[in-house]
């Protein structure tokens, strides 16, 4: 199978060779980014074909066709291929509330093993791990008829339906089951991932898993009752592989069928999930400040029509910081890179961002703005606050920062400083 990796906006020249991809293989999985939603119109928000080459676009992950796998990685700094896999697994891990240990970590290959791989075995191991300590079991409520009463009896059946029948009572009665909504979610995570598992290791587990959940009635993905899960303290350890289960099984990850479609993808906007990222990692730096982080909200609107009240132009800033009622920060995080000043003065900071910002800041009654974009190399050696400039006609301002992604341990400190420079109290 022809396996290839390529950075975000990064190009593979068509041929044969290590560092390039065959031009069939290239059009099988175009072909499956049309196919999919997060590929836009054309699939060129995952990749696109050229005469010479082929290009990917903002998505990441894993894109696969038949005899030939994509991966595409963010680009984080100068991070070779495992360090950034380490990274984006870690981003992943904050932003869906899962709690990996180190441990889990250290015995993962990040060097030869792709994104998909990675996550297949880090489920694996964490599964086999929990189902050795004892697979959750609950109360179900069960109707039968029985020779002998159990439980108790329902009256209106028994009256009715077994009147003919008085060798049999109606019983109701509450049986401890392993047939429960967690469960059948983990087998059909476990169903779904075990033909794409590459290692012997991965494999073996996987196999051993589909046996014990052998007794566990198998439901279809898009049936999946999700809804029906109950995390408590009886069962807390099996928290972070349902968020895993649930990355491994949900939007994110696409399968598609038919024709020259046929494949599968584990994608995701690095858009998405940068802001996602910042939302969470400085909810927890805000934390006992007595302030309070809100993602994707807001919703106000531009305007209002005086006569009928009718409103349009609906807001949704990335990140609000607010204090009871008040915002004291607006955030928007931008996935691209920022030119050093002394190549742009304007660093690559578009003007309708500017604008943008500056509607916030009017909806929202805040004085403080802050466009936040990863570090890179060429910015200089310190992540933080780039620029500050005040709002003409106003006492408003705002900022320009980075946060380094290559060294994620170091995040909380640098949201923090950002926070205190922007003039929130932490």
């Amino acid at each position: 199978m022809i396996r290839r990796t390529v950075r975000e906006w990064g190009r593979l020249a068509y041929g044969s060779g290590p560092e390039q991809i065959e031009e069939t293989a290239a059009v099988r999985l175009a072909a499956v980014a049309r196919a999919l939603p997060l590929g836009g119109a054309d699939g060129s928000s995952i990749l696109t074909l050229g005469r010479k080459d082929m290009k990917a676009g903002q998505m990441v992950g894993v894109l696969a066709a038949e005899g030939c796998a994509l991966e595409i990685l963010p680009k984080i700094g100068d991070l070779d291929a495992g360090g950034v896999r380490r990274q984006l697994v870690h981003m992943l891990a904050v932003t869906h509330d899962l709690n990996v240990s180190a441990g889990a970590l250290s015995e993962l290959d990040w060097q030869r093993d792709d994104l998909l791989e990675i996550l297949i075995r880090l489920f694996a191991r964490m599964l086999a791990e929990a189902v050795r300590r004892g697979m959750p079991r609950r109360y179900v409520g069960h109707e039968d008829d029985l020779p002998v009463l159990r439980g108790r009896l329902d009256a209106a059946r028994q009256f009715t339906r077994l009147a003919a029948s008085p060798q049999f009572l109606a019983c109701r009665f509450d049986a401890l089951s392993a047939d429960i909504a967690l469960n059948r979610i983990m087998k059909a995570a476990v169903l779904r991932i075990q033909s794409l598992a590459r290692g012997a290791e991965t494999r073996r587990l996987l196999s051993e898993l589909a046996f014990a959940y052998a007794d566990i009635r198998e439901v279809p993905i898009e049936t999946l009752r999700f809804d029906q899960v109950i995390v408590d303290r009886t069962n807390a350890r099996w928290r972070d592989l349902l968020a895993l289960a649930c990355l491994l099984l949900q939007g994110r990850f696409q399968t598609t069928s038919g024709g020259a479609a046929t494949g599968f993808s584990l994608l995701f906007a690095m858009n998405a999930l940068f802001e996602a990222y910042v939302a969470r990692m400085l909810a927890r730096v805000l934390r006992s400040s007595g302030q309070r982080v809100v993602a994707q909200g807001g919703l106000l609107y531009c305007l209002e029509d005086p006569e009928n009240g009718i409103r349009r132009f609906r807001t949704k800033p990335d990140i609000l910081v607010k204090r009871d009622s008040e915002t004291t920060l607006v955030i928007d995080t931008k996935w691209k890179r920022l030119a050093p000043v002394i190549d742009e003065p304007k660093q690559g900071v578009s003007q309708a961002d500017i604008y943008q910002m500056m509607a916030y800041g009017r909806l929202y009654r805040c004085a403080r703005l802050l466009l936040l974009y990863p570090h890179h190399a060429q910015l200089g050696a310190q992540p933080g606050l780039r620029s500050r400039h005040r709002i003409t006609s106003s006492d408003d301002e705002l900022f320009v920062g980075t946060i380094d992604l290559e060294q994620l341990e170091t995040v909380p400190g640098q949201l923090s400083d950002l926070a205190s420079r922007c003039c929130i109290s932490n």
